[in-house]
């Protein structure tokens, strides 16, 4: 069992998240080459990373630099951390009073990351039980976003521009009004949900 305790956001939700992808990268990737929707794709970003990053229950680039720190009741081993990939670990520590204070561990145990794995081993024995017994702080993201998942958000603003919420039917016989049929299934499209599951997490 783990809690979680993140550190303050020093920026705007917009300012990190509008990060995933750029304008500039999308009008690319659409071959759009004039401002008129410009607007309306700048207004879109901002949303679809936070849904991006809430259907995936992670943040991609924003703890680069922010510290973020988890605490760990002790009782499993290795430690595993929920974020990855893990870039740094800035400091593993432990309490033994239930979380209210924490101290350095580094003199009583040895700790070193396990890169492959994200986890925190202590090769020389197991971390001992106890309530909110570790601290360990540390930064993760990714400095590039990989290119598949960019081609996600790319493919779910595309989505939203073109309102494919909507089906277009045939036309009825005798008129000119294309009829739309709105769909009572909200899900994304297969082809994108099956990239986002490929960087979901879940944990109990």
């Amino acid at each position: 069992m783990l809690f979680l305790k993140g550190t303050p956001l020093r920026k705007s939700m917009g300012e990190y998240m509008a990060d995933l992808i750029t304008l500039a990268e999308y009008k690319a990737y659409a071959g759009l080459n004039t401002p008129n929707q410009d607007v309306q794709i700048s207004a879109l970003i901002p949303g679809i990373c936070q849904y991006v990053e809430t259907y995936c229950n992670r943040k991609f680039k924003y703890f680069l630099d922010e510290p973020f720190t988890e605490v760990f009741s002790g009782k499993n081993y290795p430690i595993q951390l929920k974020h990855h990939p893990v870039t740094a670990v800035i400091s593993v520590e432990e309490s033994l009073d239930y979380g209210a204070t924490y101290a350095g561990m580094e003199e009583f145990v040895q700790w070193v990351l396990d890169k492959e794995e994200g986890t925190i081993v202590a090769p020389a024995g197991l971390f001992s039980s106890g309530i909110n017994r570790y601290g360990v702080t540390y930064n993760y993201g990714f400095e590039v976003l990989p290119e598949d998942l960019k081609l996600a958000i790319f493919d779910l603003v595309k989505y939203y521009m073109r309102n494919d919420m909507a089906v277009h039917s045939n036309k009825s016989p005798g008129t000119s009004a294309v009829q739309l049929d709105f769909q009572t299934n909200a899900a994304i499209p297969a082809h994108i949900r099956r990239i986002l599951d490929l960087y979901k997490v879940d944990y109990v």
